[in-house]
């Protein structure tokens, strides 16, 4: 695409910010440019590769116990229990925005799928191109480990999306931006509310943002914008086999840290 960024397409002069949620501003907005538009708001890609490493967030509520698994309490978590066909999987949580599709308000020839958004009475029609073998990465994914989408975005963008890019069924669940934490300016994504075991639990994104309270669990991929000639999809399949077949994912997270 001409423009890769989401975000500079329609003006905060023409549309105020009708998607973002009441009561948090929108995520570092103090620090953009009065152009910041309303793509902001509905879609979750933050991009912090050119600013300061983001720190690990200590004060955060956690609900972690010193062994890395999630306490058995009355908590109520973001997942409902794991369903027979997933016990004994590990939990992969995935990203969409620029780890599986990237999305734009301007018209793209190439668009797979063009989805109407509402926004203050107006539709909006959003193109969204799926990237290079996601279908194949999906449909894999899903038979190895018990699936969720969590995403940032809003869930009358990313769940019409996900409806259309799932083919597979491969997500046994949807987690959008309302089960974020929202913490320094970036919706993160506590994988501790989840009600799953952290040594049995992967989150593949984008953004370093998202997972910064738990880093240790996270398979980075680089975003994606419009390179039909991307594998990074596909190249991470053989990886993904791999730590599909273990009890503990940090040992191989970790190896993988270290060799890289």
């Amino acid at each position: 695409m001409d423009n890769p960024s989401i975000f500079t397409q329609v003006s905060r002069e023409d549309v105020n910010n009708p998607l973002q949620e009441k009561g948090a501003q929108s995520p570092s907005s103090s620090k953009k440019p009065r152009n910041r538009s309303i793509f902001h708001s509905l879609f979750c890609c933050l991009c912090h590769e050119d600013t300061e490493p983001l720190p690990v967030n200590n004060n955060a509520p956690l609900l972690v116990e010193e062994n890395g698994s999630v306490p058995k309490s009355s908590v109520k978590y973001l997942l409902p229990e794991v369903k027979a066909q997933d016990a004994g999987k590990i939990c992969a949580v995935i990203d969409l925005d620029e780890t599986l599709v990237h999305s734009s308000f301007k018209p793209v020839n190439n668009a797979d799928f063009i989805i109407p958004v509402e926004i203050e009475g107006t539709v909006h029609q959003v193109y969204v191109l799926k990237r290079p073998h996601v279908d194949e990465f999906l449909r894999r994914m899903g038979e190895m480990f018990e699936c969720v989408l969590f995403t940032a975005s809003l869930a009358k963008y990313a769940d019409p999306v996900a409806d259309l890019l799932d083919k597979w069924g491969a997500f046994h669940a949807r987690l959008f931006r309302e089960s974020c934490a929202f913490h320094r300016g970036n919706y993160v994504k506590d994988l501790s509310r989840l009600g799953r075991d952290l040594n049995k639990l992967i989150i593949i994104d984008n953004s370093p943002a998202s997972y910064i309270f738990h880093p240790d669990n996270a398979v980075p991929v680089a975003s994606w914008f419009d390179d039909m000639t991307d594998t990074e999809l596909l190249d991470l399949l053989p990886f993904f086999e791999r730590i599909s077949r273990v009890d503990d994912v940090y040992s191989v997270l970790k190896q993988s840290r270290s060799a890289s």
